[in-house]
């Protein structure tokens, strides 16, 4: 393994975190804003990890929320680099629910956020190579690139509407 790139193992990030009340809307569920703003700061955390230097996110994709989240179950928000290209990251982020009395978990939210690696001038840098492990990383690896070409689409269509 060169300088230039990194295993995916070396920035996978995560943080627990107990659901109050005051974190809940009349619902009883977790505010979807957030749940966001953990996985914004966890995807923030793992991309710093990666490209050991300071970073902004670019763009967050696919934020889908699958399972309701409630007062007194924990959140486990888990990120990792899925794919690098110049100077950008994709991270993809999970939070997980546990009843911590029975034990019983299950996939409450997931997406994928871009960061951006910037130099001490605040100008995008490049970022190591990511090499996936897990068969998940592989998978997510692999299907990476056509992902960012819909981003990059997207960004060209929202500079240049028609």
């Amino acid at each position: 393994m060169s300088e230039a790139s990194k295993l995916s193992s070396e920035s996978r990030s995560t943080m627990m975190q107990l659901i109050f009340p005051s974190d809940t809307n009349y619902h009883g569920t977790m505010f979807g804003g957030k749940v966001m703003e953990y996985m914004d700061k966890i995807a923030a955390i793992t991309s710093m990890r990666h490209a050991r230097k300071p970073v902004v996110t670019a763009s967050t994709d696919s934020l889908d929320f699958v399972a309701p989240i409630r007062v007194g179950e924990v959140i486990e928000v888990e990120a990792f680099i899925t794919w690098t290209h110049k100077s950008s990251m994709e991270v993809f982020v999970k939070v997980q629910t546990e009843n911590v009395y029975t034990g019983e978990r299950k996939t409450a939210v997931t997406a994928f956020f871009s960061f951006v690696a910037l130099d001490e001038t605040g100008k995008p840098t490049g970022v190591p190579v990511v090499i996936p492990e897990t068969d998940e990383e592989k998978a997510l690896h692999a299907s990476a690139p056509g992902r960012y070409d819909l981003r990059m689409q997207r960004k060209r269509e929202r500079q240049n509407p028609q």
